[in-house]
């Protein structure tokens, strides 16, 4: 991550300053096995909670990667899922007001269950399976607030898989 402030000029002609934050892409995954959907909660050190979302994350050390190997990548590390298709829903902007950073956001069917590869900073971080409806109230109550995954959710009902059966 780096942040940066840089001197811009205006439409009007005034001068300025723009603070960003450049974070490298991000790719986010919604498993779906048949009528199940996984989600990981972890720990988030900013909000001091425990927060349910969909698996998601970034592979600074490898910044040209594929979008959908990364989230193959993402996917295996967090859950231990392998999925024999990734379809891609779109694409989010995390925060265009003041963030680089973008995620693609995908389909993972036909799951094969196995184990995690969770990096240092994921050591508690645990996964389950939820039905539509859970996921839903979850929202609903507050139990998954994060941005990007509701957006990722919005994405999927959206899409044509969502009204699909899963290939399973």
């Amino acid at each position: 991550m780096r942040v940066r402030e840089d001197q811009i000029r205006r439409p009007d002609g005034s001068h300025g300053r723009y603070g960003v934050i450049d974070k490298p892409d991000y790719a986010l995954v919604i498993a779906r096995d048949e009528e199940r959907f996984c989600l990981v909660e972890q720990y988030r050190y900013p909000l001091g909670l425990r927060r349910w979302e969909f698996p998601q994350g970034t592979a600074p050390d490898l910044a040209e990667v594929e979008p959908v190997t990364l989230a193959e990548r993402e996917l295996r590390e967090e859950t231990g899922l392998r999925a024999e298709s990734m379809v891609l829903l779109g694409l989010l902007d995390v925060a265009a007001g003041m963030s680089s950073q973008r995620g693609r956001v995908f389909l993972a069917t036909g799951i094969t269950e196995g184990r995690h590869e969770r990096e240092h900073e994921e050591q508690d971080m645990h996964s389950s399976w939820f039905s539509r409806t859970d996921v839903e109230q979850m929202i609903v109550d507050g139990a998954i607030t994060d941005a990007q995954s509701i957006a990722a959710w919005a994405l999927f009902l959206l899409s044509p898989q969502s009204r699909a059966q899963s290939p399973d």
